[in-house]
C-alpha cells in the first residue's frame, strides 16, 4: 500500500499523526511544506504518489489550499484532508469547493483523525478498483453472471452480419448493446442509425424509414433519404419494434428479405446494405398470438436473440454503476464528483428499479445536483428509494435494536410478555458473543427495570466458569449496546448521542474506537 503523506510545519503534529498511524499499521511520509510535496511527486520515487494526503492550510513554504488545487489537477482521485484552525473556517469552505475529501479542525481528537484518514483510505482504494474496472469496459458495465452472458453474446455476434433481436425491460440498456454490436463489427467505420418506432406518429414513420420523393405528399418539397439509406453500409437500430404499425411491418419484411425498398411516392427500387438490430420490451410471441405483429416478420427478426437482464436481476452491479454515473454526471455538470457511502449503496441495492439502469442514472444525476454534502448518505437518497421497506434479513448484524425496529413494523407485545421478559433477556445475554461489535439483543418489549435479572443471570453463568475477565466482558457488551442505541437514536450524530448519554464528546469517540463499534 502507498503511504499517507502528512504536510505540516508543526513537528509535534507530524509526530503525533505518524505514531498514531504506525500503531494502525499504516505507512506514512512527512513533509514540512508544499514545495517538498511537489518535489517528491516530480522525483522518481514519488511517481505513484500518496494513498491519502493530509495537509495543513497555513505553512511558511506555501498554502495548503494552493497545494490542494495543484494535487487535484495531477491526481484527481486522491483524497485530500485539510487541517485547519477554527479561525480558518472560511478556508475550510474553500477547501471543499476545491475538492477536499474532508477538513479536520485543530485541535483535533487523535482517534477521530485516524478514523477520518481510514475513511479516506477506503475511498482511495475503492476509486482504484473502480478505475481498473472501467478501463476495460467503458461502454457497458457489469460483473453479474447475467451480464457476462450478454457480453459473451456480443463477442460472438459482433463479427457477424446476422439480424439480432434484443429483448429487455425499458431502461435496461438495449441501445447500448446495439451500439456495442456495431462498434465491434466490420461495419464500425460506417453509420449507426437509431430510430424509436414507438416515438414517431404512424403517418410519418414510413417516410422516416424509407424516405420520400419530392411531391409525394403535401409538404414534401424535396426528396428525402430515409433511415435505411442513411445507414447504408452500417447498422440500423429499430427500437421498440413491437409497436410498429401492422401495415409497415409488411414493408419492413420485404426489405429484410431482399434488401430493396421504395421511397414514399417513388417508382425505382433502392438497394440498402444494412444490418438490422431490433429491440423491444414486449413479448413478441404474445403480440403474434394477438394478431398485432406479423409472425413471418417475427421469425425474420428473431434469428439471434439477446435478452438483457433487469437491474434487479444484477444487484451486484449497482455499486459500480452508481459510482460510474456519479462520475459522469459530475463531468457533465463541471463539478467535483460526489462519493456515496456504503450505507447509501446498501439502501440503493434494495430498490426494485422499475426504470432499470436509466432510472439509476437519473437518480445519480439528481444526487449530483441535490445532495448537500460531498459524501452521499442514506438520508440524501430520493424519496422513492427511502420509502422502500428494507427486508429484516438484510439488516447488518452490528445495527442496534432501535435501528432494526425502525426498519420493520412495530411489534405489539403479546399477553404475558412482561412476565417472560427476564428470561428473554437472560437468553439474549447468554447467546450474545463476546465480540466488541455485538448488537443490542432483540427481544419482546420490556417493562421498566426488567433487564437487570437477565444481566445477573449472565453474570452468574460466566462466574461459574474459570474466566477471570467477567467484568470486562459484560462492561464491553453493556457499553456497546448503550452507545449503538444512542447513535441509532441520533442517526449517527456523535455529539448529540454523547449529550443524551451524559458523557463527553471525547469519551464517546474513544469508546467507539476501543469497542470497535461500526456505525
Amino acid at each position: 500500500m502507498k503511504p499517507i503523506w502528512i504536510v505540516d510545519d508543526d513537528q509535534s503534529i507530524r509526530f503525533v499523526l505518524e505514531k498514531a498511524l504506525l500503531r494502525e499499521g499504516l505507512p506514512t511520509r512527512s513533509f514540512t511544506n508544499p514545495r517538498e510535496v511537489l518535489k517528491a511527486l516530480d522525483s522518481e520515487d514519488g511517481q505513484e504518489g500518496p494513498q491519502v494526503l493530509v495537509s495543513d492550510i497555513r505553512m511558511p513554504g506555501g498554502s495548503g489550499l494552493d497545494l490542494l488545487t495543484t494535487i487535484k489537477a495531477r491526481l484527481p482521485a486522491l483524497p485530500v484532508i485539510i487541517m485547519t484552525a477554527f479561525s480558518d473556517l472560511d478556508s475550510a469552505v474553500s477547501a471543499f469547493q476545491s475538492g477536499a475529501f474532508e477538513y479536520l479542525p485543530k485541535p483535533f481528537d487523535l482517534p477521530k483523525a485516524v478514523e477520518l484518514i481510514r475513511r479516506a483510505l477506503g475511498e482511495s482504494q475503492r476509486e482504484e478498483v473502480s478505475e481498473k474496472t472501467q478501463v476495460d469496459t467503458p461502454e457497458m458495465l457489469g460483473q453479474a453472471p447475467a451480464m457476462q452472458d450478454v457480453f459473451r453474446g456480443i463477442g460472438r455476434l459482433a463479427q457477424s452480419h446476422v439480424t439480432v433481436l434484443i429483448t429487455g425491460e425499458s431502461g435496461s440498456g438495449k441501445e447500448l448493446v446495439a451500439h456495442a454490436l456495431h462498434k465491434h463489427s466490420p461495419r464500425a467505420d460506417q453509420p449507426f442509425v437509431a430510430i424509436n418506432t414507438a416515438a414517431i406518429p404512424k403517418d410519418l414513420l414510413e417516410s422516416e424509414l424509407f424516405g420520400h420523393e419530392r411531391g409525394a405528399f403535401t409538404g414534401a418539397q424535396t426528396t428525402r433519404r430515409g433511415r435505411f439509406e442513411q445507414a447504408d453500409g452500417g447498422t440500423l437500430f429499430l427500437d421498440e419494434i413491437g409497436d410498429m404499425p401492422f401495415d409497415l411491418q409488411t414493408r419492413l419484411l420485404r426489405v429484410l428479405s431482399d434488401g430493396n425498398f421504395y421511397r414514399v411516392g417513388g417508382h425505382s427500387a433502392v438497394k440498402a446494405n444494412v444490418r438490422v438490430i431490433a429491440a423491444t420490451h414486449q413479448n413478441l410471441e404474445q403480440r403474434v398470438k394477438e394478431g398485432v405483429f406479423r409472425e413471418d416478420l417475427f421469425h425474420r427478426l428473431n434469428v439471434i436473440r439477446l435478452r438483457l437482464p433487469a437491474l434487479r436481476e444484477r444487484r451486484e452491479d449497482i455499486p459500480m454503476l452508481a459510482r460510474y454515473f456519479l462520475q459522469r454526471s459530475a463531468q457533465q455538470l463541471g463539478v467535483e464528483p460526489k462519493r456515496i457511502s456504503d450505507a447509501a449503496i446498501e439502501r440503493l441495492s434494495h430498490f426494485q428499479f422499475p426504470g432499470n439502469v436509466r432510472q439509476l442514472e437519473n437518480i445519480c444525476h439528481w444526487l449530483t445536483v441535490m445532495a448537500p454534502a460531498q459524501v452521499i448518505e442514506t438520508k440524501d437518497l430520493p424519496p422513492e428509494v427511502l420509502d422502500v421497506q428494507v427486508p429484516a434479513a438484510t439488516v447488518p448484524e452490528s445495527m442496534s435494536a432501535q435501528a432494526q425496529s425502525s426498519l420493520a413494523p412495530t411489534a405489539q407485545p403479546m399477553p404475558g410478555a412482561a412476565a417472560s421478559a427476564s428470561a428473554d433477556v437472560s437468553a439474549a445475554w447468554a447467546a450474545a458473543p463476546s465480540s466488541a461489535t455485538v448488537s443490542a439483543p432483540v427481544s419482546a418489549p420490556l417493562a421498566s427495570g426488567t433487564w437487570e435479572p437477565g444481566l445477573e443471570a449472565e453474570a452468574l453463568r460466566l462466574l461459574a466458569t474459570e474466566r477471570t475477565d467477567v467484568w470486562d466482558v459484560l462492561t464491553r457488551r453493556f457499553e456497546t449496546s448503550l452507545i449503538q442505541a444512542a447513535l441509532a437514536t441520533t442517526r449517527g450524530r456523535r455529539i448529540e448521542a454523547a449529550q443524551k448519554l451524559g458523557i463527553g464528546r471525547n469519551t464517546i469517540t474513544r469508546k467507539i474506537q476501543e469497542l470497535g463499534i461500526e456505525e
